[in-house]
């Protein structure tokens, strides 16, 4: 085996293995669950962390460079206007390829799905096509932001309240495991180009303006659709009984996901050949090596997206239902803080998003640092998400809070923390997020006889806050080391000034006492 997919697949391992030992320790202790059902899950497993280690392979070999390169040589364009209207056009065909986006639009039947597709796809051309203007003017994320956010609590009174959970869930899933390597990579290699003292911290907040797109766009739209229709369709737990029959279920939903992502990639394949065929950046080495990778991240989004869905959601959903059955409902709070804290781990992009962090910063923070700061946000997410189902609390009294104290928080941090705290919300709410959390907060909803629209969905949403906070208060606490360094430092530069006044008396007692 390749030693470098060997070291992904370990990684892999070591991020989905406690979420694993948690469902089996909630049917060993809470919830009965069939030991052909817990096959089924176990099998899932497998093929999720056999899949995120092809496909971290792969993004690194292939989704970056190419990123990176569509950076470099778009930052070169004499006219502005050229490079705004390439990543308009890019955001578009990324969006259009993430496979998280045609799960929700198939959840939202009062609005077609063709419709909900381009609303969401355009609102991040536009807004990714922000994002660089951005870079190339050298404008403070955080004033954008502050702007931005202040338009989105607007629309929100606008719009049913049914609507809003699923406006804000979309800006989470549009930044999934294909989109989110690109983008990073690209404002990576616009900034690059730039070569000043900014150029880092300008790198990042291409998925946060990314992220803000689409939910602007769907609620625009649900000023025109009435969403109370809306419906959540999770797969049943299949009836198996022996090994044959797990296998067949997987059997069944692998050429599903061969067709879906296949149909995924033709657009960023397509981009990659004409953007090769126009500017000849990759020699033919390096051609091959992207191929490699593409097949690395196809075969890695395949497996993870299989095993997510036919093992993982189903399971999802089981769960949510018997334990709000329990007597102790109140135990799925704890859980989903529990779920919550290891879940995020297992995100495709996540890995990703932490090796660039750590290389835009020349380790200053390392991906254990982003890895727990994400942990305890999802966590906390994930157990405000089940209160909800229990208690029916509007999503809007913890979002607008939250994104208010995100952005306070952005005027006091690092420029750089912003962006990467930003990023970061998007980052996280990805394929584990709506496979498994969604199904157990529906699942947990519909047996209390919840509304889903306002109790269920909004999941991906709260993902999506919580890290922008939890980052920032890291980038406060590391602007405090690094203040107190600088103090130590400069202190230990003066000299010692008790020692000279000490040696000044002696002499001067000398002196006194020769005369």
């Amino acid at each position: 085996m390749n030693q470098k997919l060997k070291e992904k697949i370990v990684e892999s391992l070591s991020a989905v293995l406690p979420i694993t030992i948690i469902v089996f320790a909630i049917g060993v202790l809470l919830v009965p669950i069939e030991v052909g059902i817990l096959v089924m899950f176990l099998a899932g497993a497998v093929m999720l962390i056999i899949g995120m280690g092809f496909f971290q392979l792969g993004a690194e070999i292939a989704m970056t460079p190419l990123g990176e390169g569509i950076g470099v040589t778009i930052s070169k364009k004499p006219r502005l206007s050229v490079m705004l209207l390439i990543m308009f056009f890019m955001g578009i065909i990324i969006t259009m390829s993430e496979p998280d986006l045609q799960v929700l639009a198939d959840q939202v039947p009062s609005i077609p799905n063709r419709v909900l597709i381009w609303t969401v796809a355009v609102g991040v051309g536009f807004f990714l096509a922000l994002a660089v203007l951005r870079i190339y003017l050298q404008v403070d994320l955080s004033h954008i932001l502050i702007g931005l956010y202040a338009v989105l609590i607007v629309f929100s009174f606008l719009v049913p309240k049914d609507f809003i959970a699923v406006a804000f869930d979309s800006g989470g899933v549009t930044t999934g495991p294909m989109t989110v390597p690109f983008i990073m990579a690209t404002g990576m290699g616009l900034s690059s180009v730039r070569g000043d003292k900014n150029a880092a911290n300008d790198s990042f907040g291409l998925v946060a303006l990314s992220s803000v797109g689409p939910v602007l766009a769907v609620l625009v739209l649900g000023c025109f659709y009435k969403p109370t229709e809306a419906v959540y369709s999770i797969g049943e737990l299949a009836d198996v009984v022996t090994t044959q029959d797990v296998v067949r279920e997987f059997l069944t939903g692998l050429p599903i996901y061969l067709h879906d992502v296949w149909i995924s990639f033709i657009p960023v394949f397509g981009v990659f050949l004409i953007f090769q065929l126009s500017s000849h950046y990759f020699k033919m080495r390096q051609i091959t090596k992207l191929l490699i990778g593409f097949a690395y991240t196809y075969i890695g989004l395949v497996l993870f997206l299989c095993g997510v869905h036919v093992g993982f959601a189903p399971v999802g959903s089981f769960l949510g239902k018997e334990l709000a059955l329990l007597e102790q409902r109140w135990v799925l709070v704890p859980i989903g803080v529990l779920i919550g804290y290891f879940i995020v781990k297992a995100e495709p992009a996540i890995q990703v998003l932490n090796r660039q962090v750590a290389a835009a910063t020349d380790g200053a923070i390392p991906a254990g640092s982003m890895n727990l700061c994400l942990s305890g946000g999802v966590s906390i997410s994930i157990g405000l998400a089940m209160l909800r189902v229990l208690t029916g609390i509007p999503i809007r009294w913890i979002l607008l809070p939250g994104y208010l104290a995100a952005l306070v928080l952005s005027r006091l941090v690092p420029k750089m923390f912003v962006g990467i705290a930003f990023d970061s919300g998007g980052v996280a709410s990805g394929p584990m997020t709506t496979t498994f959390l969604l199904p157990l907060s529906i699942g947990a909803c519909e047996a209390l006889g919840g509304n889903l629209m306002t109790d269920a969905f909004g999941v991906v949403a709260l993902v999506a806050l919580t890290p922008l906070i939890a980052v920032q208060i890291m980038g406060l606490l590391y602007q405090m080391r690094q203040r107190k360094a600088e103090k130590q430092l400069e202190s230990e530069k003066q000299p010692d000034t008790t020692l000279n006044d000490m040696y000044e008396f002696e002499e001067e007692k000398q002196d006194d006492t020769i005369s």
